[in-house]
């Protein structure tokens, strides 16, 4: 019996020719990340234990991304508590403020995280590895065993694979695939169990650039993925010799390898998606919401905010204002695409129509430690999951959509089908 790709990557890094699901390995990873919100934890964790030096500070990256504008002084002790803790570590890959960006973005970018890869790290959002063709797996609060440790055990999770059938249309997007497959999972339409599993995808998927793919990363951590695989094409290959920093063996499943579940999606008619509040798994047509207006929008996050996300959003808004009464935030996913938008010309397209730019981070996204909604607002915006309370006060009705979707309706006050504009 064969192995998925998942299971590959995690055999080559235990030192494996074979291992199948339910299996306990200790993998030796590729590198370990870490976010600015848990390195005092941490950090207070183990000199508390006595231990002071981590096992491979080498293979250590920080990534302040969650808290980048200070906005108390409390946010302020914490930065100045990681920078301290890095040059203790001897963490030389610590990427501050103004250096990186997105954790789940900019290694992507920069060549930094590879086909074939795997890391531990400690936010659930590492399923976007599986955009590049890697495996990043999450650890949590204990992600400080791994940092003294090197490493940690991994029960070796079962997959599921999906297969994507058709070409999308024009004006629809990547994210609304995945709010498409989440609301299906939830109404019994396909079934399949996605907790502690990885979900691989299959079919049609040339289509999908980096981005794109990240964006079909993004959802499925929402409800219970530990895992996203999207198998590397040509051009994430081109893309990943263009830009690594050491060689790399990409992975795909064989032919017989086990998997939970088969599903079959066809998206060739798909509509552009509207997740309801509460949960991701509510979405519908974009015209069964359309005319709702909007106090607040929001584009960005590890799920949809790299270049090719906001150039998406940028040719809606050019040339227009946003409604007066939307304001609109705009995080870019790395310190790369803030210059690209800036030499490219499209940062002033943001500006011009009247969005507010943050810098490269998670933004509002952080449970809104900045640009919060108020009580009673609506919000439409293109976060990780639309739960109550995410973006401030636990009554505001919060929405989620594609970056064009998002853009469209940010100009015209109110839920829009961005192929209209």
């Amino acid at each position: 019996m064969g192995m998925t790709a998942v299971e590959k990557v995690l055999a080559a890094k235990s030192g494996r020719s074979n291992i199948k699901p339910g299996d306990v390995v200790s993998p030796d990873p590729d590198f370990i990340m870490i976010h600015d919100g848990v390195v005092m934890g941490a950090k207070r964790e183990l000199d508390a234990l006595g231990i002071t030096r981590l096992a491979t500070p080498d293979k250590v990256m920080m990534v302040t991304d969650h808290d980048v504008i200070y906005g108390s002084a409390r946010a302020a002790e914490r930065g100045a508590f990681n920078r301290k803790a890095a040059a203790q570590w001897g963490v030389k890959n610590f990427f501050d403020v103004g250096r990186g960006g997105h954790g789940h973005i900019f290694p992507m970018e920069m060549g930094l995280l590879l086909p074939g890869m795997f890391y531990f790290d400690n936010d659930r959002h590492a399923t976007n590895a599986g955009a590049i063709g890697a495996f990043g797996f999450r650890m949590g609060s204990e992600i400080s065993r791994v940092l003294a440790t090197g490493t940690n055990w991994v029960m070796v999770p079962k997959t599921v694979r999906l297969t994507l059938k058709g070409q999308l249309q024009p004006g629809v997007h990547a994210r609304d695939v995945g709010f498409h497959f989440a609301a299906l999972l939830k109404q019994g339409a396909l079934s399949a169990d996605l907790d502690y599993r990885v979900l691989e995808y299959a079919g049609d998927l040339d289509q999908f650039d980096l981005a794109s793919r990240a964006a079909l990363c993004s959802t499925p951590t929402e409800i219970r993925a530990y895992g996203v695989f999207v198998p590397p094409s040509q051009a994430i290959l081109d893309h990943a010799k263009a830009r690594g920093q050491r060689p790399f063996t990409p992975v795909y499943s064989d032919a017989d390898a086990r998997y939970d579940a088969d599903l079959t999606l066809n998206i060739a008619k798909l509509e552009p998606q509207v997740s309801l509040p509460g949960s991701v798994e509510n979405a519908v047509d974009v015209s069964v919401v359309e005319g709702t207006v909007i106090d607040h929008a929001f584009i960005g996050s590890c799920g949809s905010g790299m270049w090719e996300d906001l150039v998406t959003a940028a040719s809606i808004l050019k040339g227009r204002r946003l409604a007066p009464n939307v304001r609109l935030f705009v995080a870019p996913g790395s310190e790369a695409t803030n210059r690209r938008l800036a030499s490219e010309g499209l940062l002033g397209v943001f500006i011009d129509a009247g969005a507010v730019m943050l810098p490269p981070g998670c933004g509002p996204c952080n449970d809104a430690v900045i640009g919060p909604v108020h009580s009673g607002e609506v919000s439409l915006s293109t976060a990780t999951n639309n739960n109550a309370g995410r973006f401030g006060a636990r009554d505001a009705r919060l929405y989620l959509g594609s970056p064009a979707t998002v853009a469209a309706s940010a100009v015209a006050g109110k839920i829009t089908d961005a192929r209209k504009l």
